[in-house]
């Protein structure tokens, strides 16, 4: 460790800090559908992911090695990229989570990692056929899959059930959804805190520390883990908020069914070392599980600023990391520079989430009105089947008594 330089340090805190980030802004793709459909209480079901989380932390290294070999050249990457790269991760979480948006941290790493490589090293120091294969094809590919998953295992939950007493129905699932969650939860935990593994570890062979081509040190695992752990615990209430809420109303059925698909889908993603999304993988599931249930919509205009969001989140978090290491490139004073930055960003973002606070108590208090689209398709939807047994009755207005004659009027 004689080589572990305070350049090198200031990039292995704020890669655990970007980790923290990570953790409570990603809490919604486990947790906001068990809290949305009151599955679990939100303080224990933070608790519950946060734990797990940690756990999922030390059951595979793939998608590390991914980070750490694949994307960029380790060699001539200096730590002072790392944490350019870090700088325009971190940011773009604070900010997505500012306004409520479930964007990818996982592409945000990645685009903060490319844009300052390509500062510092030019583009032939990017991978391009890793990047496409391993973390573009599943971003789009991703939601996709797993909304249709989602879609599917609904109306063959609803299927199985249609028969059974509603009140059993009802409990049967949602002690299927929290399993189902803790699932996500060990997923996020083996694929996201793996990344921020990866971005330390590419830190700790470009400072000399480590020979390149090493899996991450023990050290590396549990710090990761604890940090997206901690981050967890947190809550993201904001996106809990807008997953839970904002994009559809769930039922029981629809949110098993929505966390049994995300979690397979990220799963077998982290065994294969992809570096997948799970917030593209969860916003897929619950869009396809909205769509599953017979007469349930989802809310477009909020789908529709997430996928904006989506598409951002690389280019934008590149451009803030390559003017980053634009600036660390100029000396010791440019990094302090742009550490300063950083923390009076992250506190300026802070002190504006104060003015509308949402926490575990209001989590659930609002959900986001109908878009156009959603009110035309709630409108076309087919009545159900059957006698009306909601005691709904038509009311047709009295003819109007006739006037009086003025004639009459004594």
């Amino acid at each position: 460790m004689e080589n572990f330089s305070l350049i090198l340090a200031i990039v292995v805190v704020t890669a655990l800090a970007f980790d923290f980030t990570n953790g409570f802004h990603d809490t919604a793709n486990a947790m906001a559908t068990t809290i949305s459909t009151g599955a679990l209480k939100p303080k224990i079901a933070v608790t519950m992911s946060a734990a797990l989380n940690l756990v999922g932390a030390f059951l595979s290294v793939e998608v590390a090695n991914t980070i750490s070999k694949g994307l960029v050249d380790e060699n001539g990457i200096r730590p002072e990229v790392i944490f350019a790269a870090l700088v325009g991760a971190i940011l773009w979480n604070l900010v997505t989570w500012l306004v409520g948006l479930p964007s990818s941290s996982s592409h945000a790493l990645m685009g903060g990692l490319i844009g300052a490589t390509v500062a510092s090293a030019g583009f032939g120091a990017v991978h391009g056929d890793v990047l496409v294969t391993k973390v573009l094809l599943p971003a789009v590919a991703a939601p996709v899959v797993a909304g249709l998953a989602a879609l599917l295992a609904t109306r063959l939950s609803y299927g199985i059930g249609k028969d059974a007493d509603d009140n059993a129905t009802r409990k049967g699932f949602r002690a299927g959804q929290i399993a189902s969650a803790g699932l996500v939860s060990l997923a996020h935990g083996t694929n996201d805190a793996q990344k921020t593994m990866g971005i330390i570890t590419l830190a700790l062979v470009a400072g000399g520390t480590i020979a390149p081509g090493s899996n991450p040190p023990t050290w590396v695992i549990l710090s990761a883990g604890l940090a997206i752990a901690l981050g967890t615990y947190i809550g993201g209430w904001r996106i809990i908020r807008t997953m839970g809420k904002g994009l559809t109303d769930l039922r029981p059925q629809q949110g098993f069914a929505a966390q049994t698909s995300a979690a397979t889908a990220i799963l077998a993603s982290s065994h294969l070392g992809f570096s997948l999304s799970t917030t593209h993988v969860v916003s897929g599931s619950v869009m396809g599980a909205g769509l599953g249930r017979k007469g349930g919509t989802v809310r477009w205009s909020t789908a529709t600023r997430m996928m904006v969001a989506w598409v951002l989140t690389l280019p934008a978090a590149a451009v803030v990391g390559a003017l980053a290491e634009s600036v660390t490139d100029l000396g010791d004073w440019g990094t302090a520079a742009v550490a300063v930055f950083l923390v009076a960003s992250s506190a300026t973002i802070w002190k504006l989430s104060r003015r509308e606070v949402v926490d575990s108590a209001n989590v659930n208090d609002t959900a986001e009105p109908a878009g156009v689209i959603t009110a035309a398709m709630a409108a076309v939807t087919p009545p159900p089947v059957g006698p009306v047994t909601d005691g709904l009755t038509a009311t047709i207005p009295s003819p109007a008594a006739p006037a009086a004659d003025p004639a009459a009027t004594v």
